[in-house]
């Protein structure tokens, strides 16, 4: 019953990974042409760099939102919305490149992605058993890895091809063709994983309704023990975001800096970070599932081997770009592990109080105030102290986030005792 399911569930997974590709190629091409827009539009790096703050905000406070709603209206048709509505901003940045034009449409294109990963979370907590969900986030991860690598190859093509312009109206035709695809093959795909499931479960072929807490009434209040957890995790998510989405954002323009590379050659740098992502995923699954069957005790873990790498990273800073490469690569791949234990499988811990989008909007929000405050931040400390001190408050930033996960260990077991 088990491989029917997963077989069953395949197509929905599936539909999942493709819709979080297309919300990372419409989400992330941004940054990395952040370099070249700079050049070209001759605007400060301060100033372009709102646009990405801009978008983290508006994102994060945006996953509160759709969390929320996510629990409560149809999770498929709000995906839909925010495919469309990405679409359409990628084809305006293009067109308008005022710097206030691109800040406010990048903004509205934070919140579209808003409305994709919560109500994602809920149809896969709802239509796949439990360890077929956490085998799914971590496929639906390499989703934003390969939509990463996609930006990062595409990017410099397009900056040679026809201009960094191109690239966002290639994006952007993409999203409007998954879309159409999205709306019309998700509603099969959730029925069949979601009868399989219930056969598996209690020999029933039913589909599942998608309501809260599994009972039709409204969530129930968390438990102290939850409220404990949420607290200590929420800042060490902050500290992940500060670090996976800094060094994605940043790293062209540390090795444009560091190494005296063009736009293109150090844009094309940023693929090695995507792929070596998609190796630590599927190492921390593993960890989590078989080894240390703790998910605090696995963040913090991976946490402390980031720490590591970024450690290396400050010491070896100017070696050779191959090496600086490597070693934020390495970061990277850790914050990307992180990110799939404390905001994709923590939150289906919460099916039962019927709060899966919501705790995963509020997770994921917490990604975001750690991205808004990297990109603005991470411009400023290389603007005025150099990039020797951001490679410094890399590594401060990981050990703080090993500290936090570490100390949620024990209130995490309970947790899951009283959620069991």
């Amino acid at each position: 019953m088990k491989e029917e399911n997963e077989s069953r569930g395949g197509m929905l997974i599936a539909l999942c990974t493709i819709c979080y590709f297309m919300s990372y190629l419409t989400r992330i091409n941004y940054g990395a042409v952040l370099l070249e827009i700079e050049r070209a539009e001759g605007i400060s790096k301060v100033a372009a760099s709102m646009a990405v703050t801009g978008s983290f905000i508006t994102y994060g406070a945006g996953q509160l939102i759709s969390g929320w709603l996510g629990d409560r209206l149809k999770p498929e048709k709000m995906i839909l919305a925010g495919l469309l509505t990405t679409a359409g901003m990628n084809l305006l940045v293009p067109i308008f490149t005022k710097p206030g034009m691109i800040l406010a449409f990048w903004c509205i294109n934070g919140f579209a992605q808003a409305m994709i990963w919560p109500p994602m979370v809920r149809i896969m907590s709802a239509c796949l058993d439990g360890d077929t969900y956490k085998k799914a986030v971590v496929r639906v991860t390499w989703g934003s890895s390969a939509g990463t690598i996609a930006v990062y190859l595409l990017a410099p093509a397009c900056i040679r091809w026809k201009g960094w312009k191109s690239l966002f109206f290639l994006c952007a035709a993409g999203a409007i063709c998954f879309a159409v695809v999205w709306i019309k093959g998700v509603p099969a795909a959730m029925k069949r994983a979601g009868e399989a499931r219930n056969r598996a479960r209690d020999g029933t072929g039913s589909t599942p309704r998608l309501t809260m807490a599994g009972t039709g009434r409204p969530g129930r209040l968390l438990s102290k023990s939850a409220v404990l957890v949420l607290v200590l995790v929420m800042p060490a998510i902050v500290m992940q975001g500060v670090l996976r989405d800094g060094i994605t954002t940043w790293m062209p323009s540390y090795v444009a800096a560091t190494f005296s590379l063009d736009s293109s050659s150090a844009i094309l740098s940023g693929v090695v970070l995507p792929i070596f992502s998609i190796v630590c995923l599927e190492i921390t699954s593993v960890l989590n599932r078989k080894l240390i069957r703790n998910e605090l005790l696995c963040a913090g873990v991976v946490f402390l081997t980031g720490f590591c790498g970024s450690l290396l990273l400050a010491f070896l800073s100017s070696v050779h770009v191959l090496v600086s490469v490597g070693l934020a690569a390495l970061v990277t791949g850790c914050m990307y592990g992180v990110n799939v234990i404390l905001v994709s499988m923590l939150p289906a811990f919460f099916q039962k109080k019927g709060k899966v989008s919501t705790i995963s909007g509020l997770l994921n929000s917490c990604t975001y105030v750690g991205s808004a405050l990297s990109s603005y931040g991470i411009a400023w400390v290389a603007q005025e102290k150099g990039w020797q001190s951001v490679l410094w408050l890399w590594a401060l930033v990981a050990f703080v986030g090993t500290l936090l996960s570490l100390l949620c260990t024990r209130r995490w077991n309970v947790f899951k005792t009283d959620a069991s």
